[in-house]
């Protein structure tokens, strides 16, 4: 059976939605959103605020392992940091490679690092001779910069610096996230090096998923985007639920809304609360009609109870319940905090 990846994506799979998405234990693993890297050692309460999961093991509440993952360009302060993350129990130090921000890139960061397979070397041979031999060190990697022409380089690159496995998001920088996925060329990267490859990208539903597969080669996926519009791609995937979204599905949709909400307003400033539940709604709409009716009957809303006060009435029209967080919200009472399980 395939392994199943939560991707690492910046701005969105923050620890919150990690939390929901990763809830039902489809996934066996998941990546953070990039921890920047830049001139220093960062402290722990970067990593207790980003990834707050290395307060428990590096699990999710759920169980499902999570791996750091690091952004930056200089070999030294990437080592450094990647020695002081590892005592702080993730399953995993992953390396970025494949970020298109502008933001990142015209630091040098990111899918940049492409255009010289030299330095990709040399950063994760660095970061591999910092941490300890029985934490992983990975890559996530795209297929170049403007075109493919390195991306065998590249991936040889990493693995001779000693990484354990590759990501490999199955599009260049500048194609950021146009379709198509360019899966064929992950197949030829998966010949090249002698380390697993994982493929990535377009992943959105189960026959994405087994074309990719196909096309790749490769037994594993990580998926993205994918698992946003559809957080039960991974059990469909997995055969515990039909391999197509129905309207059926769209109460316990709702449910996930309202915990995540819950949960955002036990970790987050209420004033970006709205936001992120917006965003997710803008993924959910891909895969259920009834979204795009609930985003705009938010879409002016920016307190939390007028928004729980909604989605109450779409569960109750929807003949869903989930009363008890959008009671604890709507009383003026704090939400619990979220508790782990492995």
């Amino acid at each position: 059976m395939s392994r199943l990846y939560l991707a690492p994506m910046e701005g969105l799979a923050d620890y919150v939605l990690r939390d929901v998405l990763t809830g039902t234990g489809a996934f066996d693993g998941c990546v953070s959103e990039f921890v920047r890297v830049t001139g220093s050692v960062l402290p722990e309460r970067v990593y207790e605020r980003e990834t707050p999961e290395v307060l428990h093991g590096g699990f999710t509440p759920a169980g499902t392992p999570m791996v750091i993952q690091l952004l930056g360009s200089d070999p030294e302060w990437m080592a450094r940091n990647a020695a002081y993350a590892a005592t702080l129990s993730p399953h995993g130090i992953d390396i970025n490679f494949g970020c298109p921000a502008k933001v990142v890139n015209r630091h040098g960061g990111g899918a940049m690092l492409l255009a010289d397979p030299t330095q990709l070397e040399r950063i994760v041979s660095a970061v591999r001779a910092a941490v300890p031999a029985g934490i992983p060190v990975t890559a996530k990697m795209r297929l170049g910069v403007a075109d493919k022409s390195r991306a065998l380089d590249c991936a040889t690159a990493l693995v001779e610096g000693g990484a354990a496995s590759l990501v490999v998001h199955a599009r260049t920088r500048d194609e950021a996230y146009r379709p198509p996925a360019h899966w064929e060329w992950i197949a030829r990267i998966d010949a090249a090096v002698d380390v697993p490859v994982i493929a990535n990208g377009e992943v959105w539903t189960v026959d994405d998923w087994q074309r990719c597969r196909e096309v790749s080669g490769c037994a594993d996926v990580m998926i993205g985007r994918g698992a946003v519009s559809d957080p039960f791609l991974a059990e469909r995937i997995r055969g515990r639920l039909p391999p197509v979204p129905t309207a059926g599905e769209w109460p316990a949709v709702l449910s996930l809304i309202a915990s995540y909400l819950t949960k955002l307003h036990a970790r987050v400033a209420s004033r970006h609360e709205h936001g992120r539940v917006k965003m997710w709604l803008s993924y959910l709409k891909r895969t259920w009609p009834e979204a795009a009716e609930l985003h705009a009957a938010i879409r002016r809303l920016h307190d939390s109870r007028d928004i729980f006060a909604v989605i109450e009435g779409a569960l109750e029209e929807a003949g869903g319940s989930n009363a008890t967080p959008i009671q604890r919200l709507t009383s003026g009472q704090s939400a619990e905090p979220l508790q782990f399980g492995v």
